[in-house]
């Protein structure tokens, strides 16, 4: 089975202020002197066999140099990696790639775009802390078609502070006029170590929003709206959600995504990239300043190693697999583990579909969450770790 490879980029314009992921500002020495142990840590590192997607993620990929980006796509073809069909996919930003770029982009062998969106009401991004605002992003996505883009994603964001489930549908309606082949919708999440977390988590000031100055987050009631507003809108502009919180157009499902879900090899570069190498999981340092004094040898950069026992790979199986709609397969976790599923988990399933969580398919012999067992996803994988 082909593998994925992802290349983290963790440079930003601004850090956002509900973001935790790991990425700062940095100087074009930065960069290069940041490409140079990456390009060092992929040479250095053995991928069996091709992988047929290939992401870019970070940070903010498009702020990286064009060239480092070209010379990243010619280290994997020499090392012949990348399959003939491969999905190549860089996330940019609104106001952040121009059509010289995105066209550099294509002819370099990426394919698809990810563009960080998030609201198309402009006081929302600026509560978010983005740089952009929606006629930026208006311009990135026309400019993304005409140089010649046919499979674009648009991220977007519910429960923004100062969000009303009005302003969430305005942001699905333009959206759904620019028919992009992708759309993933998620819930703010108040991070710890995030300015939100100051303004907005547990230990936050309680005070009256209009002393603070803090916009107000949507009511609980507000947030379970707006998610079932997505689910029903998307669902009537023709996208079929294949996960929690990603929908697409048919055969536009996100192949490096299910990656993650199905369980199948990928191979994560740079500084915090993740990789899960026969039944091996390890990541690396978030220390980008470790990073390039070890010059990327993957012998010295690691973080973390885990050889993944098999109760943890059944466990993540079921848990990972139970986030695609179409669930989870008896037949290939007998395929992969040589056991029956009701053999370890049969109590569990069957306790859940009594509750109303789970739903098995007996002609396809598979088990899925519900519609209810959806809006308790957590809870519902929880059970299943052995």
């Amino acid at each position: 089975m082909s593998a994925g490879v992802y290349i983290h980029v963790p440079f930003c314009v601004s850090k956002c202020l509900y973001c935790d992921f790991i990425s700062s500002c940095g100087s074009e020495k930065d960069m290069d002197k940041y490409q140079k142990a990456l390009i060092n840590e992929i040479n250095q590192t053995e991928i069996c066999g091709q992988a047929d997607s290939i992401f870019f993620g970070g940070g903010t990929p498009s702020v990286y140099p064009v060239e480092h980006i070209a010379e990243i796509i010619e280290v994997l073809k020499q090392k012949d990696v990348i399959s003939n069909n491969a999905e190549m996919t860089i996330e940019v930003n609104p106001g952040t790639v121009d059509m010289p770029k995105l066209k550099s982009y294509l002819d370099m062998g990426i394919n698809r775009l990810s563009i960080g969106l998030q609201s198309a009401d402009d006081t929302e991004l600026k509560t978010l802390g983005r740089i952009h605002g929606y006629h930026e992003f208006l311009t990135t996505f026309e400019n993304a078609r005409r140089a010649g883009f046919g499979n674009i994603n648009v991220d977007l964001m519910s429960a923004i502070p100062g969000q009303t489930v009005t302003s969430y549908e305005n942001t699905l309606r333009k959206v759904m006029t620019l028919a992009p082949e992708h759309i993933s919708a998620y819930s703010l999440i108040i991070e710890e170590e995030t300015p939100f977390y100051k303004m907005y988590g547990e230990t936050s000031d309680s005070k009256d929003e209009e002393k603070t100055g803090r916009m107000k987050l949507p009511s609980e009631e507000e947030e379970r709206e707006m998610y079932y507003l997505t689910k029903r809108y998307l669902a009537e502009n023709g996208y079929a959600r294949y996960e929690i919180s990603n929908y697409s157009k048919s055969g536009y499902e996100c192949r490096h995504n299910i990656k993650y879900w199905s369980r199948n090899d990928y191979y994560g570069f740079g500084t915090a990239a993740a990789s899960l190498v026969n039944n091996e999981r390890y990541v690396n340092t978030e220390d980008r300043n470790y990073y390039i004094q070890e010059n990327g040898n993957p012998h010295k950069i690691k973080k973390e190693q885990m050889k993944l026992t098999i109760s943890e790979q059944m466990e993540e199986f079921m848990f990972l697999g139970l986030r695609k709609m179409n669930g989870v397969s008896y037949e290939k976790f007998k395929e992969y583990f040589h056991r029956d599923i009701d053999e370890i988990y049969k109590d569990v399933i069957d306790k859940e579909i009594k509750n109303g969580l789970l739903i098995k398919d007996e002609k396809k012999l598979r088990v899925y969450l519900s519609e209810r067992g959806i809006d308790v996803s957590n809870m519902v994988m929880a059970e299943f770790l052995l």
